[in-house]
């Protein structure tokens, strides 16, 4: 038989909540217990090769250039069956490089743009011509949050209805083309201890705090998305900060509990809360990891950097800017 490669690459930009997607109804679908809402942003992605090969008897995973492990490239294979369901092709195996322009789980939503631009190339080498929307729905089951990382601007992940996979999908919501940007304060490059699909399941199950949390979130939704509307950034700051401590707060009230942050952490949040104190529109928020991103206005984002540059140096502090929808790359 003739050997045939279907082949595609493409790139997918990390996004950041917002509005937090904290709890899964059903783990296998990846369904969300709430609506969730990000930016995406431009200075981390994940770009990735898809080579389907009529002639391999098994996939194979590379992260950064190297060859990984059973464990790891199960999680693949299942992902990739998907596309092989959908193209009929249960048989059609794949090599899988990845390369993450981003820290690996250190909550800086590399999961995200890795699977992002895994569905995307899989769409493409495949022929399928999904439309966004479905793809979103695909993308979520292998990271929730790479759902969102398909699309650029301000992004809506809806929960859906029950067990309806269909109607649990992304879509833009502002394209954020105004004066905006994030400033990453990269506490801590390495993988985190706690994994976030552990950590979720764990405070879902144990924290008391948990049963408030969808009420919260829908009270956070409705507040902030005219402001985003509005261009207010003090309100989606506001909003946005509070919505992460109370994330937080649930996972520090777990039993046994734990949290994401670190002595450096705090820093950078009493460096946020001053730069507000000087005038400066900064807010925070943080994810599964100890890192912290500070939302504020483009035009100020020097400045907020400059803060954090003499305690935590110059390689530490990353400027965003919002980030494009996943698109395809011309392979070298």
């Amino acid at each position: 038989m003739t050997k045939q490669l279907f082949s595609a690459k493409f790139r997918a930009h990390t996004n950041i909540a917002l509005i937090k997607y904290w709890g899964k109804r059903n783990k296998e679908l990846f369904l969300p217990v709430t609506n969730s809402l990000s930016l995406t942003l431009d200075a981390f992605y994940t770009d990735t090769e898809v080579e389907f090969d009529t002639s391999l008897t098994s996939d194979v995973f590379y992260l950064d250039g190297v060859l990984q492990n059973d464990f790891h490239t199960a999680k693949v294979s299942r992902f990739l069956d998907l596309f092989r369901k959908e193209a009929n092709r249960p048989n059609l195996f794949a090599t899988v490089r990845s390369i993450n322009h981003v820290p690996t789980a250190a909550g800086l939503a590399s999961s995200a743009s890795a699977f992002a631009a895994l569905a995307g190339a899989c769409n493409l080498a495949l022929d399928l011509a999904i439309d966004t929307q479905t793809l979103s729905t695909f993308a979520r089951q292998g990271s929730g949050s790479a759902s969102r990382s398909l699309l650029g601007g301000f992004v809506e992940w809806h929960k859906g209805q029950g067990d309806d996979s269909a109607s649990s999908y992304a879509e833009v919501f502002d394209d954020a083309d105004w004066d905006l940007a994030m400033v990453f304060v990269i506490i801590n490059r390495q993988a985190k201890k706690v994994d976030s699909r552990l950590g979720m399941e764990h405070t879902n199950e144990t924290s008391p705090f948990y049963e408030l949390w969808p009420r919260e979130v829908a009270k956070d939704l409705e507040k902030i998305k005219p402001a985003i509307k509005a261009h207010d950034i003090d309100t989606v700051g506001t909003i946005a900060e509070h919505n992460a401590m109370k994330m937080h707060a649930m996972t520090i009230a777990a039993n046994p509990s734990f949290t994401y942050w670190e002595p450096g952490s705090i820093e950078a949040m009493q460096i946020v809360r001053r730069l507000r104190e000087e005038g400066i529109s900064a807010y925070l928020t943080m994810d599964a990891g100890p890192n912290v991103k500070v939302l504020c206005r483009a035009s100020e984002a020097e400045r907020v950097k400059a803060a954090f540059v003499s305690r935590f140096g110059e390689e530490q502090i990353v400027i965003a800017k919002p980030g494009p929808n996943a698109y395809p790359l011309d392979k070298e």
